[in-house]
């Protein structure tokens, strides 16, 4: 399909999409309709990928609700972080369940990362509350207190939506989904609070809504300032370095071992990888009810055979995509 076909076809869904996003605005009290509409799109050629069936085998006595992150562990595993009575739900290679849990422990399942060690850390923006568990599940470190939000010198978050861990352990965490203030804080591996900086704004260091984050081999951060239409990038200190702007909201931000950055764009429901520039290279999806159309593509994650599998809260679904043979 053409970049002007493609986006023909898409005008008559906006419509659709806009009501839908004003209705989840007014329930999530974010900005998320500020500004120009969030369904567009980059003018990029298209990635070679196309949509399949997840294939996960979800036992008919489970119930897996709407995905909000995922990812792929060290053991060739992958982790469903979703909204449901399961939050945590874990499939092997080839699909097949092999456990859930945290059931209870969640408000509203956000953001999941894992740590060089492999750990599984995840964020519960309504809960305040930001866990670390090994691959078993045990909980080793919980930041926060749940239901109380509050400043990290007293202990406490304020709607946390995602976390990075740095190659020395160190943690950042960013804060403020649409009440709390648009942050980004800073621990040591142990969870004592180190630093913190940024404010509501649209000037260098400031934020609206920063919704996901990751850290490049050198420690750069990279941020998702989503309602502004950005990546920001600063140092380990805090300190700007630089900022990316784009046509759709920055919804989730993926490095992979070769350290290509990928980002997921909200309701334009783009897959889009980018180069060191942070310009899109080449992107896939679009929004839609059908398969591989996207509500909201929120968070992702690419496999070592390189199939992506993005976390869908709006739709909601989990989508997989592979790669179109002969497209390399």
């Amino acid at each position: 399909m053409t970049i002007p076909d493609r986006k023909n076809q898409l005008l008559l869904k906006f419509t659709f999409f806009l009501i839908l996003a004003v209705g989840l605005s007014l329930q999530s009290q974010a900005q998320v309709l500020d500004g120009p509409d969030p369904h567009q799109m980059e003018d990029v050629p298209d990635l070679g990928f196309k949509a399949v069936e997840h294939g996960l085998d979800i036992p008919a006595d489970l119930e897996m609700g709407a995905p909000s992150s995922v990812v792929w562990t060290k053991e060739n595993h992958l982790v469903v972080f979703n909204r449901g009575p399961n939050p945590l739900m874990e499939f092997d290679a080839e699909g097949g369940f092999i456990r859930s849990w945290g059931q209870g422990d969640y408000l509203r399942p956000h953001g999941m990362r894992l740590d060089p060690e492999g750990n599984i850390w995840t964020t519960d923006v309504n809960g305040h509350t930001v866990r670390k568990m090994n691959l078993a599940g045990e909980v080793l470190l919980t930041l926060g207190q749940h239901r109380q939000p509050g400043e990290p010198e007293q202990g406490l978050l304020n709607e946390p939506t995602d976390l990075t861990i740095n190659a020395a352990g160190e943690v950042f965490i960013l804060v403020g989904h649409g009440r709390g203030t648009p942050q980004l804080l800073k621990f040591d591996g142990n969870g004592r609070f180190l630093k913190k900086w940024g404010s509501p704004g649209t000037g260098p260091g400031q934020f609206d809504t920063p919704h996901s984050i990751v850290v490049n081999p050198q420690g750069l951060i990279y941020v998702a300032d989503r309602q502004n239409r950005r990546i920001q990038i600063f140092d380990d200190e805090g300190s700007y370095i630089k900022e990316w702007a784009y046509k759709g909201l920055p919804c989730g931000l993926h490095f992979t071992d070769d350290n290509q950055l990928w980002m997921v764009s909200g309701f334009a429901g783009e897959i889009l990888k980018l180069d060191e520039n942070g310009k899109p290279l080449a992107g896939t999806g679009e929004p839609g009810k059908k398969l591989g159309e996207f509500g909201e593509a929120h968070y992702m994650t690419i496999t070592p055979a390189g199939d992506i599998f993005v976390a869908d809260t709006i739709k909601p679904d989990l989508h997989k995509f592979v790669e179109i043979l002969g497209r390399k």
